[in-house]
């Protein structure tokens, strides 16, 4: 055991030694001693036999990937083929397949530039988008696994680009043929699709409707964006309420906001 621990530490004091012995690295070559210029050429033929090792495996590694995307790149082809063949087409009709689909796919980046407004204008643009898209995804080819999320992408883009227009007065008709009250008016599609958002008209047209219940044909209303009632309209809202339920309990006949 002492003759073992004898030879470590005669090891390590040598390797100390010949460490000691290594010149800094800032030590131009010419001030270098015989003894520090072989060991700093050790160093060196050292680094390079590792350099050339690792560059060795590398090489070897990069020769099976090689063969590895060979062999992926062949399984690839035959799966193209096998494709073609179930879907019955050919590279060219593939190609005109993808020529339209990059067509419609810049069509649809250039109408994704317009701001809400002109959408709702060119919503007949849209719809003619739409229909150009349905008819490619007729085409089997569009299943193909180098379309798929393209297609799907493109779907979804076509439907994002509908806007409604942004409707900002509105005419009252007559009972008899339109129905028109604030409650109906406020849940016309067009403008809320939501009767209870009645409040909204009556506290924007304030000017011209003294009582909510009472409207009359040919007045121009504004029409204040969609949205929650504002603490304003939610109190009105609630003070019209009151007044019905007194009336009601004085037996008045209630009637519908705006007729």
């Amino acid at each position: 055991m002492k003759k073992i621990l004898t030879i470590v530490s005669i090891l390590f004091l040598s390797g100390a030694f010949v460490f000691a012995q290594m010149p800094p690295a800032s030590k131009p070559d010419a001030e270098l001693t015989r003894k520090e210029a072989e060991l700093r050429i050790q160093d060196f033929q050292s680094r390079v036999s590792s350099l050339e090792t690792k560059l060795n495996e590398l090489n070897a590694k990069y020769e099976e990937l090689e063969i590895e995307l060979k062999n992926v790149n062949a399984a690839l082809r035959d799966c193209h083929d096998e494709i073609r063949r179930i879907l019955g087409v050919t590279d060219a009709d593939i190609e005109a397949f993808a020529q339209k689909l990059g067509v419609l796919e810049g069509k649809v980046r250039d109408m994704k530039r317009l701001n809400d407004d002109q959408l709702a204008d060119r919503r007949s643009d849209v719809e003619a988008l739409e229909k150009e898209y349905l008819e490619l995804r007729k085409n089997k080819i569009s299943i193909m696994p180098k379309f798929f999320d393209r297609m799907v992408q493109l779907g979804r883009d076509i439907r994002g680009l509908y806007r409604e227009k942004k409707i900002t007065t509105y005419t009252v008709g007559t009972w008899a043929e339109n129905r028109d009250c604030l409650w109906n008016i406020s849940g016309k599609m067009e403008i809320y699709g939501d009767p209870l958002q009645w409040p909204k008209i009556w506290q924007a047209n304030t000017d011209q409707i003294r009582n909510p219940d009472i409207i009359f044909p040919g007045q121009v209303l504004k029409i204040p964006p969609a949205g929650p009632k504002t603490p304003e309209e939610i109190k009105a809202e609630r003070r019209y309420w009151r007044l019905k339920r007194q009336a009601a309990e004085q037996q008045q006949p209630t009637a519908v906001p705006g007729n």
